[in-house]
């Protein structure tokens, strides 16, 4: 029910007078099987936001039978269109071998796309795979970067993990690690590497 809500606030400018809208009220009122039907027939017509939605539905197996490849299926065509809560949601799929074959580069793709729109959870993760050399060559530096990143967007486990980080750092590591968060930052996640 937790990520249901995340996907709510990720797609709340969606327009709500449309099927995904019925299909979220349906969801509130603890209607899961209608609210499946009705964000399945939005996403079938390309809806970025019920694709995201029903995919995370077959993620939790809420109003459907749990199928991680049929998630999987749903948040790929979401993250192709640009949605970033589903571009990070498919970074956890490929993180955790979930509906996939585990594959920590693809999950850094899929997080370095959600984190370039702002994901604080994306940049987090992708810190933790520059961290532990999953799927990137092991860079405290880019870990740092963008566990400070997300810190400074309030994700604590970002700032757990960033300090835990800077013990890998020397002073002028940390300095220039700073820099190059300040820098990704200002050019709007165009420059971060």
């Amino acid at each position: 029910m937790k990520l249901f809500f995340l996907f709510l606030m990720l797609c709340s400018g969606a327009a709500q007078a449309d099927l995904f809208g019925d299909g979220i009220v349906a969801y509130k009122e603890g209607n899961y099987t209608q609210a499946a039907k009705l964000v399945r027939m939005a996403a079938e017509q390309g809806n970025s936001c019920a694709q995201f939605s029903l995919g995370v539905m077959y993620g939790e197996g809420q109003g459907v039978a749990k199928d991680y490849q049929e998630s999987v299926n749903w948040l790929r065509q979401a993250a192709d269109q640009g949605n970033p809560g589903a571009q990070f949601t498919l970074g956890l799929m490929y993180d955790n071998g979930q509906g996939v074959t585990q594959d920590y580069r693809e999950a850094g793709k899929w997080y370095r796309q959600a984190a370039a729109k702002g994901n604080a959870k994306a940049q987090s993760n992708l810190g933790l795979l520059y961290y532990n050399g999953w799927g990137v060559a092991q860079d405290y530096l880019s870990a740092y970067m963008w566990f400070n990143i997300a810190v400074a967007k309030g994700n604590g486990n970002a700032q757990k993990n960033r300090d835990i980080a800077i013990s890998h750092l020397s002073s002028e590591q940390l300095a220039r690690a700073q820099e190059m968060a300040q820098i990704c930052e200002s050019s709007h996640y165009e420059k971060c590497e």
